[in-house]
């Protein structure tokens, strides 16, 4: 996908420091960033603190900061594929419903006419105020999004629902906004992660999977429209929103969990399978008595077989395979095996390809072709897998 353009308009409130993970999340994305406050927002933050993070200069006023650009609310509209109001106060909903443009900000967001994301937050007896209430309602009436605030422990000590919604959450919605929606009516099921078979109650056999690869398909199956679920092992990332998140630990309750969603219009199995577990587990830890330990091993489910095996017409099954050796061939043997659409290989050793790492190096490989992407970040690769299955 072509970089976008996100504006951040910050106003006013304790959460603004909030908006600087956001950008810096955001900026990292490969889109482009550019930031507008209000006054009382720079008491918070400094524009400096967000100039850093987007590398691109802070407005804050309607002409003081950008003398060569004096209708800079309407180009900035123009430019913006999507407008994020975060946080956004009492002060700048009420302004945006009753169209009062007395600043840079308000001004910028009356003036916007694309995807329009506003993220209250606030003190609960504010947000529950009628005219709060009464506002949001114009604003979702009138095609804004709004991100709705969370319970909590609020600034000022009071409980309640007032507190920005989390910034990965936020995130998550922007870039979802950017995208044309290819897969809508769609269900996609997306595995991910390391599967771990048990040896005792302390140790278990598994690998170096992190779940990176599989979790990016995932939001970009989200973000393209689909009805996602996402099936994964232990890993150290947070759930993604938006979607249905089944947690797994073997490989034969990844195979549960798979068959239990075998009329998914999409597979797309990403998780790094154990195929072996071990055919007798201790109830106990097993002790370091003897110099040596000798388990016997069994096969595990061989989920893509089963899928490919049970696949119905038009139903698309995509597979991965990791390899050290004669990546090609053995990927192309599974995939013909397997019977799938399209197969996603990569060497263990092409530096930017292995476990662990944001950018991966792999092979298309279809019943037609192979077709080689150069180093590209998992996120972008996440898309690319999803556009190339589509049209398989």
């Amino acid at each position: 996908m072509e970089p976008k353009h996100i504006l951040i308009v910050v106003t006013g409130g304790i959460a603004a420091y909030k908006a600087c993970d956001l950008t810096s999340r955001l900026s990292k994305t490969g889109h482009e960033i550019r930031v507008v406050m209000t006054e009382h927002a720079t008491k918070f933050v400094t524009p400096l603190t967000f100039e850093s993070l987007c590398h691109r200069p802070v407005l804050t006023s309607l002409f003081e900061d950008h003398p060569e650009d004096p209708i800079a609310h309407v180009n900035l509209a123009k430019w913006a594929d999507v407008v994020c109001v975060v946080p956004a106060t009492a002060n700048i909903i009420g302004k945006i419903a009753h169209g009062i443009a007395d600043d840079l900000a308000s001004t910028v967001c009356l003036a916007a006419f694309r995807k329009r994301i506003l993220c209250p937050a606030m003190n609960v007896h504010m947000y529950e105020n009628e005219a709060v209430q009464d506002n949001l309602r114009v604003l979702r009436n009138r095609g804004w999004e709004i991100l709705e605030p969370v319970s909590g422990l609020l600034a000022c000590q009071d409980e309640g629902k007032g507190k920005l919604p989390p910034v990965e959450s936020i995130a998550e919605t922007v870039l979802s906004s950017l995208h044309d929606k290819p897969l809508a009516g769609k269900r996609v099921v997306v595995t991910a992660g390391p599967t771990q078979e048990a040896l005792d109650p302390v140790r278990f056999i598994s690998n170096h999977s992190t779940g990176k690869q599989g979790y990016a398909i995932a939001r970009a199956a989200r973000n393209l429209g689909a009805e996602t679920v996402l099936i994964t092992g232990p890993v150290s990332l947070a759930a993604p929103s938006g979607m249905e998140v089944v947690p797994v630990v073997s490989a034969r309750e990844m195979f549960e969990a798979v068959k239990a969603r075998q009329d998914a219009d999409m597979f797309v199995l990403a998780a790094a399978v154990s195929d072996f577990r071990p055919k007798d587990v201790s109830d106990q830890k097993i002790k370091k008595r003897d110099a040596s330990l000798v388990t016997e091993l069994e096969p595990n489910p061989d989920i893509l077989a089963w899928l490919g095996e049970h696949k119905r017409p038009g139903q698309k099954l995509v597979g991965f395979a990791m390899e050290t050796q004669n990546l090609e061939e053995n990927a192309r043997h599974k995939l013909e095996a397997k019977h799938c659409d399209l197969l996603v290989a990569n060497d263990l050793f092409v530096p930017g390809a292995g476990f662990g790492t944001d950018t991966n190096v792999v092979l298309f490989i279809t019943p037609e072709k192979t077709r080689r992407l150069e180093k590209t970040t998992k996120e972008d690769l996440g898309y690319r897998i999803l556009e190339e299955a589509a049209g398989c």
